[in-house]
C-alpha cells in the first residue's frame, strides 16, 4: 500500500492512511480478525510517520475496523456498521484498491444544461470537474452536478472527498446511488496529458440521493480501462 502524493484539497495524511486501510477491508484484503504487522513495520512500508500511522489506527478502532489488544497488536475486526468517505467510489487499480483522490479542473454554478437528465427541483447547478487518482495514478476525469436546491460550492470549499464536502458544508449525506456503466469517450475538456487519447473509456453515469424523494446530483465519470475498473461488491 502506497499512499498518494498531497493535493492542496488532500484530506489529512492520517484519515488517508484510514481510508486506505478501510477498502482493504472492505475488499477482504484484509481479513476479520488478521493481525497487522508490528507499527513501525507498518510506517516503514507506507512511508509515514509512527504518530500519523497511530492516528490512523485510532481512526480505525473508533469506526469498530479494528481491536488493539495491548502486548498483541492490532487486529481487524470487520464491521457492517463502519462508514467509509470512499464507500460509494468503485474504480480500483486492476492490481486491487488504491486511495482515491482528486484534482480541482473547475468548479462554475450555472443554469442545467438541456442535454442533463433531469435530477433536483431547481434550474442551475453546481458543475465540479475533476480529474480522479488512486495512489499516483490518473485513472479517470469526472462532472459531477449538484442541485443548488441544497446549496452551492466554490473551488476552495472542496475537499478530495465530495462526500464529506458535503457533510462539512452543506450538512446533508449522500445515502445512495445508482450507476449506469458503459462505454464512452472521453469529453473535449479532457487534459491534453490523462494519455489515452482518443481511444474508448470507460463510463459511468450516477445519480445520488440525500433524504429528498429525487435525486440531488448527477455525475459523469469516464475511466482508463488499462488502469482501473469498476467493482461492485454484494453482501
Amino acid at each position: 500500500m502506497v499512499l498518494p502524493p498531497q493535493h492542496s484539497n488532500a484530506l489529512p495524511k492520517y484519515i488517508q492512511l484510514s481510508e486506505l486501510l478501510a477498502r482493504d477491508i472492505d475488499a477482504g484484503r484484509l481479513m476479520d480478525g488478521e493481525r497487522l504487522p508490528p507499527e513501525r513495520e507498518m510506517a516503514v512500508s507506507l512511508g509515514t510517520s509512527i504518530g500519523t500511522l497511530r492516528k490512523a489506527l485510532a481512526n480505525l478502532e473508533s469506526k469498530g475496523l479494528l481491536r488493539r489488544v495491548q502486548g498483541s497488536g492490532n487486529y481487524i475486526q470487520k464491521s457492517a456498521q463502519a462508514a467509509s468517505f470512499y464507500a460509494m467510489f468503485r474504480l480500483e487499480l486492476l492490481s486491487g484498491g488504491g486511495l482515491p483522490s482528486a484534482q480541482v479542473l473547475a468548479v462554475d454554478v450555472m443554469d442545467k444544461p438541456d442535454d442533463l437528465p433531469a435530477f433536483g427541483s431547481a434550474a442551475r447547478a453546481t458543475r465540479m470537474r475533476r480529474r480522479r487518482y488512486l495512489n499516483d495514478v490518473a485513472i479517470a476525469v469526472e462532472e459531477i452536478w449538484l442541485d443548488t436546491s441544497v446549496g452551492e460550492l466554490s473551488a476552495d470549499r472542496l475537499s478530495d472527498s465530495l462526500y464529506q464536502t458535503y457533510l462539512k458544508q452543506l450538512h446533508f449525506w449522500i445515502t445512495r446511488a445508482e450507476d449506469r456503466v458503459s462505454i464512452g469517450a472521453l469529453p473535449p475538456w479532457t487534459p491534453g496529458d490523462f494519455g489515452i487519447g482518443g481511444a474508448a473509456c470507460g463510463y459511468i453515469e450516477r445519480f445520488s440521493w440525500a433524504d429528498q424523494p429525487t435525486a440531488i446530483e448527477f455525475s459523469r465519470t469516464w475511466f482508463d480501462t488499462t488502469k482501473a475498473v469498476y467493482v461492485q461488491r454484494l453482501k
